[in-house]
């Protein structure tokens, strides 16, 4: 993981993430980035929002590996809404439950091709195993993945493939993480 940039893009990550799914929430529309941001906020680079439950358990996680959005806040307030309400492996978040979320927010740098494990590092890097259509994602530093032939296989997982197939594209990046801390 890369080391936080400032205390205000920091903030501001982590206002357009949760204010963007309060203000989809209340009323069906997305957000409008405010005109004055920093620098950062102006590229175009993939995210993921995450959202936990107090208790640390998952509530939702929607992320985009390359930029799909105008700008990066129009990203994060992108993947936020979608992690809250489309995520499908959960029920939509609802208004009353969003002051008992946490909300990260990932900033992805661009992918790398690897070519082996060894150029792997989980505490450092996210993976993306690929074989045709087929894509599985895991960001890095999770708890419990503390090694590349774990993080392989978890990804390989999600995509359906097996991590001993010699056929697998590999590609690693790096994230810029901005988090909540409990309350």
């Amino acid at each position: 993981m890369k080391p936080v940039s400032s205390n205000k893009e920091s903030q501001l990550a982590l206002y357009l993430a949760r204010e963007g799914l309060k203000h989809y929430l209340r009323y069906e529309k997305y957000l409008e980035p405010p005109e004055e941001m920093p620098p950062l906020f102006y590229t175009k680079r993939g995210t993921f929002v995450s959202l936990k439950e107090k208790d640390d358990n998952l509530r939702g996680c929607i992320g985009t590996l390359e930029a799909t959005q105008n700008n990066l806040a129009q990203e994060i307030i992108q993947n936020a809404v979608s992690a809250g309400v489309r995520d499908p492996r959960f029920p939509p978040v609802k208004l009353t439950e969003l002051d008992d979320i946490k909300v990260s927010v990932d900033i992805i740098s661009p992918l790398e091709k690897v070519s082996g494990l060894d150029q792997l590092d989980p505490s450092k890097y996210g993976l993306v195993v690929e074989k045709g259509y087929r894509r599985g994602v895991l960001l890095p530093d999770l708890e419990g993945i503390n090694t590349p032939k774990e993080q392989l296989a978890i990804s390989a997982q999600k995509a359906g493939l097996s991590p001993s197939d010699s056929n697998l594209t590999l590609y690693r990046f790096e994230v810029t993480r901005f988090h909540e801390t409990a309350s």
